[in-house]
């Protein structure tokens, strides 16, 4: 057999070898129906330190920290918090009127952050969370043998990180949102009570009685 001819069926052989082999790799290890790609939820801190005086905070100082609210692009899940000794029942209130343009409140209690606060200064601090799937898409097994039916390795990257991404407040990935005692019933109920005892439209009015005869008849 020529030499060109004994090259060209040593490729073969090898790349069939080679598929074999990558058919054969690392069987998935979960065994339930279980999801082990679940949403991760990380914290990010951003600070501005201010200045104040007696009355809250100088209009200077309420204009930086109105430019930064629009920077950082505020949003439903965001937490606002005050760390240091200058904090007043004046600053407290100035910065609450600015977060109130954005539909937020002010949190007690600020996390931790890097350095320390300057005396005569108040730091604000912004937490944002956001939730991701680590290791998602996962194709690691595509090619590999499954002979006990386990559930494959990229089970349940879609339908969480699409959760992960749709999730308006990540914090509710954690513990979910706190009730205020009431129930969907109690709510819906109060909706009926309101239409069953409203009065009926046209109540008190006195209908005019017409005849037939004065208009036009004959």
């Amino acid at each position: 057999m020529p030499i060109r001819s004994n090259a060209a069926v040593a490729a073969a052989i090898a790349l069939t070898l080679g598929l074999g082999l990558a058919g054969c790799g690392d069987t998935p290890n979960n065994r339930s129906l279980y999801s082990v790609n679940q949403p991760i939820v990380a914290h990010d801190n951003y600070t501005l330190d201010l200045g104040v005086s007696p009355a809250g905070l100088t209009v200077p100082e309420q204009q930086r920290l109105a430019d930064w609210f629009d920077t950082m692009n505020l949003r439903y899940g965001d937490r606002i918090a005050l760390d240091g000794d200058a904090v007043s029942a004046a600053v407290r209130t100035d910065v609450a009127a600015i977060a109130g343009r954005h539909g937020l409140l002010l949190s007690d209690g600020a996390p931790v952050t890097e350095g320390f606060v300057e005396p005569g200064k108040v730091r604000v601090v912004v937490s944002r969370s956001r939730a991701y799937v680590r290791g998602c898409p996962d194709w690691t097994d595509q090619y590999s043998s499954n002979l006990e039916n386990r559930t494959h390795d990229g089970y349940g990257c879609a339908i969480n990180s699409n959760l992960a991404a749709m999730v308006a407040n990540p914090e509710d990935l954690l513990h979910g949102q706190e009730g205020t005692g009431e129930t969907v019933v109690m709510s819906s109920t109060k909706a009926i009570e309101t239409y069953r005892e409203a009065p009926p439209t046209g109540g008190g009015t006195t209908v005019n009685e017409v005849s037939s005869q004065a208009a036009g008849g004959s």
